[in-house]
């Protein structure tokens, strides 16, 4: 099997990617081990907590034991399936703080600051919020708003101006702080996943082949790239690219094939009897996610979605999904949200809020009894950093995963404010009618070593791993890839995933993935060149 480009992953950035590649004229081959996407489950909004556990579209992946996190060990849930993670993710669209883009540049990124990256934002998106100068509204991803027909949206919007921070109609926008409606990937009543955006536009072109088997490593010929090796139906297989491979395996995979294919720390690959090809210590490290809580408060009303939290009332709402693509289950029932600093010391929003009007733990399976309602938050800049690494060199072993989550004494700090600053949010006025006793943590956490001991025995993953394969300068020695993308210390292989970002972002990850996509395909077509920007005399014929 043969193709100009060869793509490993039809996730986020892969789909983008393999889109654009064959909207120029490329013949690309896309390598995915995952099955359809086509499941009620995945397709139906309002099921989000079903896919991200099921073994047929997660890959499964669980940290070691977290030793901060009172020796727990954490899920890892990655996308097994067409559109990736896109395709099981909470479907939540956050692009992140211009600032991000800006410390990414000041980082060694060069190319990466916010003014580059912007046009990709807007060049991806068909935005249904109106004119915008900031927005797009021509792009294959479809970004909407949720109904907020629930009154418990607004009153937590409310109470958050009330407390003392902006309202801000667009955090996408021109201002990320405050409060106001959150942002989808949902059209038509549907999730709008990366394969719905791109990968079915693609696949019509004719110049996009998928090829549906387990990505083993990459193989080279001195030290360029030319061929993935995968199994498919217990065979072995080369899929040859002409001119590029192209890693976009997610933020766990991708770091693994390195590593499987010779790229990453000599001592390491050694260990495991791999020759090394490239010495990148980087490779694996810079680990680093958001964590988060759920407070949640007793609703005095009964205006929640436990209503539906029953068999009768979860079929009502499938069956209207089902015949009319509306309803409760068209929504990911994020519709409101918040960004805001922990103190004034701090220069732009660390603190995310998700709001849900039940209360419930993220995978849907223990509900709290009775009428009630919480927040998902948690500090967006963790300091922490940790790893993946191989546990052998059989490419069919799951590597080691530790983010090493809570090690940095300023994510206690942070996650203390955390907690204080929404109990204050929920005092305020507009919460009043509604706001009952305080499930969790419970009104007699109060004390420091009390909140960080339910922060050690109840903090989550928010799922957004990334930063394994980071962008830098060419000179950088923990650098992964230079500003190109490309490998350094290979010719003829790129990554372009979360797993290239130095530091991670403000708010969830499937945004910032997909423009990574969209901006790959840019330098791969000689479209951008990061010394001088844009030039469309260099698109590569």
């Amino acid at each position: 099997m043969k193709a100009e480009y060869v793509i490993v992953g039809a996730g986020s950035a892969g789909c983008a990617l393999a889109y654009r590649l064959t909207e120029a004229g490329h013949r690309v081959t896309l390598i995915e081990f995952g099955g359809s996407d086509r499941s009620i489950y995945i397709q139906m909004p309002g099921a989000l907590s079903y896919p991200m556990n099921m073994p047929r579209f997660d890959w499964g992946f669980h940290t070691r034991s977290e030793e901060h996190l009172g020796g727990r060990s954490l899920v890892t849930p990655r996308g097994k399936v067409l559109g990736g993670s896109s395709s099981i993710n909470g479907m939540v669209f956050v692009r992140g703080n211009r600032k991000d883009f800006d410390h990414w540049q000041e980082s060694g990124a060069d190319g990466w600051g916010y003014k580059d990256v912007l046009p990709y934002f807007k060049r991806m998106e068909a935005w249904h919020g109106g004119a915008s100068p900031w927005r797009g509204t021509n792009g294959p991803l479809h970004v909407t708003r949720g109904s907020r027909r629930n009154p418990l949206f607004n009153a937590f919007t409310e109470a958050g101006e009330q407390a003392g921070w902006p309202h801000t109609p667009d955090y996408n926008g021109e201002n990320q702080e405050g409060f106001g409606p959150m942002e989808a990937t949902i059209w038509g009543g549907r999730r709008w996943s990366a394969a719905a955006a791109y990968l079915r536009p693609a696949m019509k072109s004719g110049l996009l082949t998928i090829v549906h088997g387990f990505a083993r490593r990459v193989l080279f010929q001195d030290n360029r790239a030319y061929a993935v090796e995968i199994e498919r139906k217990g065979i072995i297989e080369c899929v040859e690219a002409e001119r590029e491979i192209i890693l976009s395996a997610s933020s766990i995979n991708t770091p693994k094939l390195l590593m499987l294919s010779g790229i990453g720390p000599a001592d390491h690959l050694v260990q495991h009897g791999i020759p090394v090809i490239a010495d990148r210590p980087g490779v694996g490290a810079n680990l680093q996610d958001h964590l988060e809580i759920y407070m949640q408060y007793k609703s005095l009303k009964k205006v929640t979605l436990y209503t539906y939290y029953n068999l009768l009332g979860k079929g009502r709402v499938g069956v209207e999904w089902l015949l009319q693509k509306t309803g409760l289950g068209a929504s990911n029932q994020f519709e409101s949200c918040g960004f805001i600093r922990s103190s004034d010391a701090v220069d732009y929003p660390d603190i995310q809020y998700h709001f849900l009007p039940l209360a419930v733990r993220y995978d849907g399976k223990a509900a709290v009894s009775g009428h009630g309602f919480q927040v998902h938050v948690g500090p967006m800049r963790s300091k922490s950093r940790g790893t993946v690494r191989l546990v052998s060199n059989d490419p069919n072993a799951a590597p080691e995963i530790h983010f090493n989550y809570m090690s940095h004494p300023d994510d206690w700090k942070e996650f203390r404010a955390c907690v204080r600053l929404t109990r204050e949010i929920f005092d305020q006025p507009a919460m009043a009618e509604y706001r009952g006793d305080e499930i969790q943590p419970g009104a007699d956490v109060q004390s420091d070593d009390d909140i960080d001991t339910f922060i050690r025995q109840h903090a989550e993953s928010a799922f957004h791993p990334c930063g394994t394969a980071r962008v830098g300068a060419e000179d950088d020695p923990l650098a992964v890839v230079n500003p190109e993308l490309c490998v350094i210390g290979t010719q003829g292989l790129r990554v372009a995933d979360s797993s290239i970002f130095p530091r991670i972002t403000n708010g969830n990850l499937n945004a910032p993935s997909i423009m990574t996509g969209e901006k790959a395909a840019d330098h791969i077509l000689g479209r951008f060149r990061c010394n001088t920007g844009w030039d469309n005399s260099l698109i590569v014929d």
